[in-house]
């Protein structure tokens, strides 16, 4: 009989003390390092304090079953290789012991010799068990780390993507000295407003990321449209609302940005639905747009233009309550007004403390 890599513990338990010391003494001599138990509660305390590669149980026994016993052991082992010791009458219950996780089952009286090859045929068994499930673990640690690197490498390239295409958007505010530097404090005050409403860390950083790229479609304007000095005609306003289409379309590849891009599109939608692109009205309109909608009134009130002085900040937000329940949504600008109040309540105390 060939022997197991090694020797193997073994756990005999049986309420007769003939049968335990029987097998115990056939066993040890295969090899075996064997313990022997009268109970099942016997047998628990001995696999709860030590290793245990395989157990012969008898299904009948005084107090805890074999049957009852089977689910138990396997909490303590799961891999503990277990077969079933019955007379030819316990047969059914000795395969309801294998539904519950026993290898096998032998009827008394036991050849020993088919005891033995029995055995060994378990102890593959669980080797091979034990060896799949540590094969799973260090395949699920590699998809974990392989999913993590991606997860990174992901994160990055969208990180890159978003530098990149700010890059075009300071490029375009620069060639125009009333318009620098538009998308980055829109994106910041965007960006407070939603904090203001309570949006989450997510929402925040999408409604910033739309802010700063809010106008990359202007990219598609005809450049002497956007760097005329006086009033627009019809038409040339026209072709500027189509910025926001161009936006969409240049964006659309970039799944990362799909909740960018919803407010981007709509951030020229007014409550009241005379906005544009698709007229939307009230709550229909992304909350971020809203949001991204007031930020940029407010920031070409408060900046120089062509056209204008710039307004100082209380008042740009006594024209933005004008302009509550028809442009702008009021929630929205209930939290466009507390972010400037305290605004200017922090450069109030600046301004104060001494150098």
């Amino acid at each position: 009989m060939s022997m197991p890599e090694g020797p193997s513990s073994l756990l005999v338990v049986d309420d007769e003390e003939p049968i335990r010391a029987a097998l115990a003494r056939y066993l040890t001599q295969q090899g075996y390092e064997v313990s022997t138990a009268a109970s099942g509660e016997e047998a628990l305390a001995i696999l709860g304090r030590q290793k245990i590669a395989g157990m012969l149980l008898d299904v009948r026994m005084p107090g805890l079953s074999g049957i009852d016993l089977v689910p138990q052991a396997l909490e303590l082992e799961p891999h503990l290789a277990i077969m079933m010791l019955t007379a030819v009458t316990e047969a059914t219950t000795a395969a309801l012991c294998m539904q519950r996780g026993a290898f096998e089952y032998l009827i008394k009286p036991i050849d020993l010799v088919d005891l033995g090859r029995a055995l060994e045929r378990a102890l593959r068994r669980r080797a091979s068990q034990m060896e799949t499930a540590q094969v799973n673990q260090w395949l699920k640690e590699e998809v974990a780390i392989r999913a993590a690197e991606v997860r990174r490498e992901r994160a990055t390239l969208e990180r890159v993507t978003i530098a990149t295409l700010e890059v075009l958007v300071n490029a375009l505010e620069a060639k125009d000295p009333f318009s620098r530097g538009h998308s980055a404090r829109v994106a910041d005050l965007s960006a407070m407003i939603a904090a203001e409403l309570e949006l989450s860390d997510e929402d925040i950083e999408v409604i910033r990321t739309a802010g700063r790229l809010h106008d990359i479609g202007k990219i598609g304007i005809r450049e002497e449209v956007l760097a005329k000095q006086g009033p627009l005609t019809p038409a040339e306003y026209e072709h500027v609302k189509d910025h926001v289409i161009i936006g969409t379309q240049i964006l659309a590849p970039l799944a990362h940005l799909h909740g960018a891009i919803a407010c981007m599109r709509s951030h020229h939608e007014r409550w009241d639905g005379e906005g544009y692109p698709d007229r939307l009205r009230g709550e229909d309109i992304p909350l971020g747009a809203r949001i991204l909608g007031i930020a940029e009134i407010f920031d070409a009130l408060t900046t120089s233009r062509p056209y204008q002085e710039k307004m100082p900040a209380n008042f740009a937000v006594d024209r933005l309550r004008d302009l509550a329940g028809t442009a702008v949504d009021p929630a929205v600008f209930a939290g466009l007004e507390a972010v400037i109040a305290r605004r200017q309540t922090l450069v109030f105390l600046e301004d104060t403390n001494p150098a």
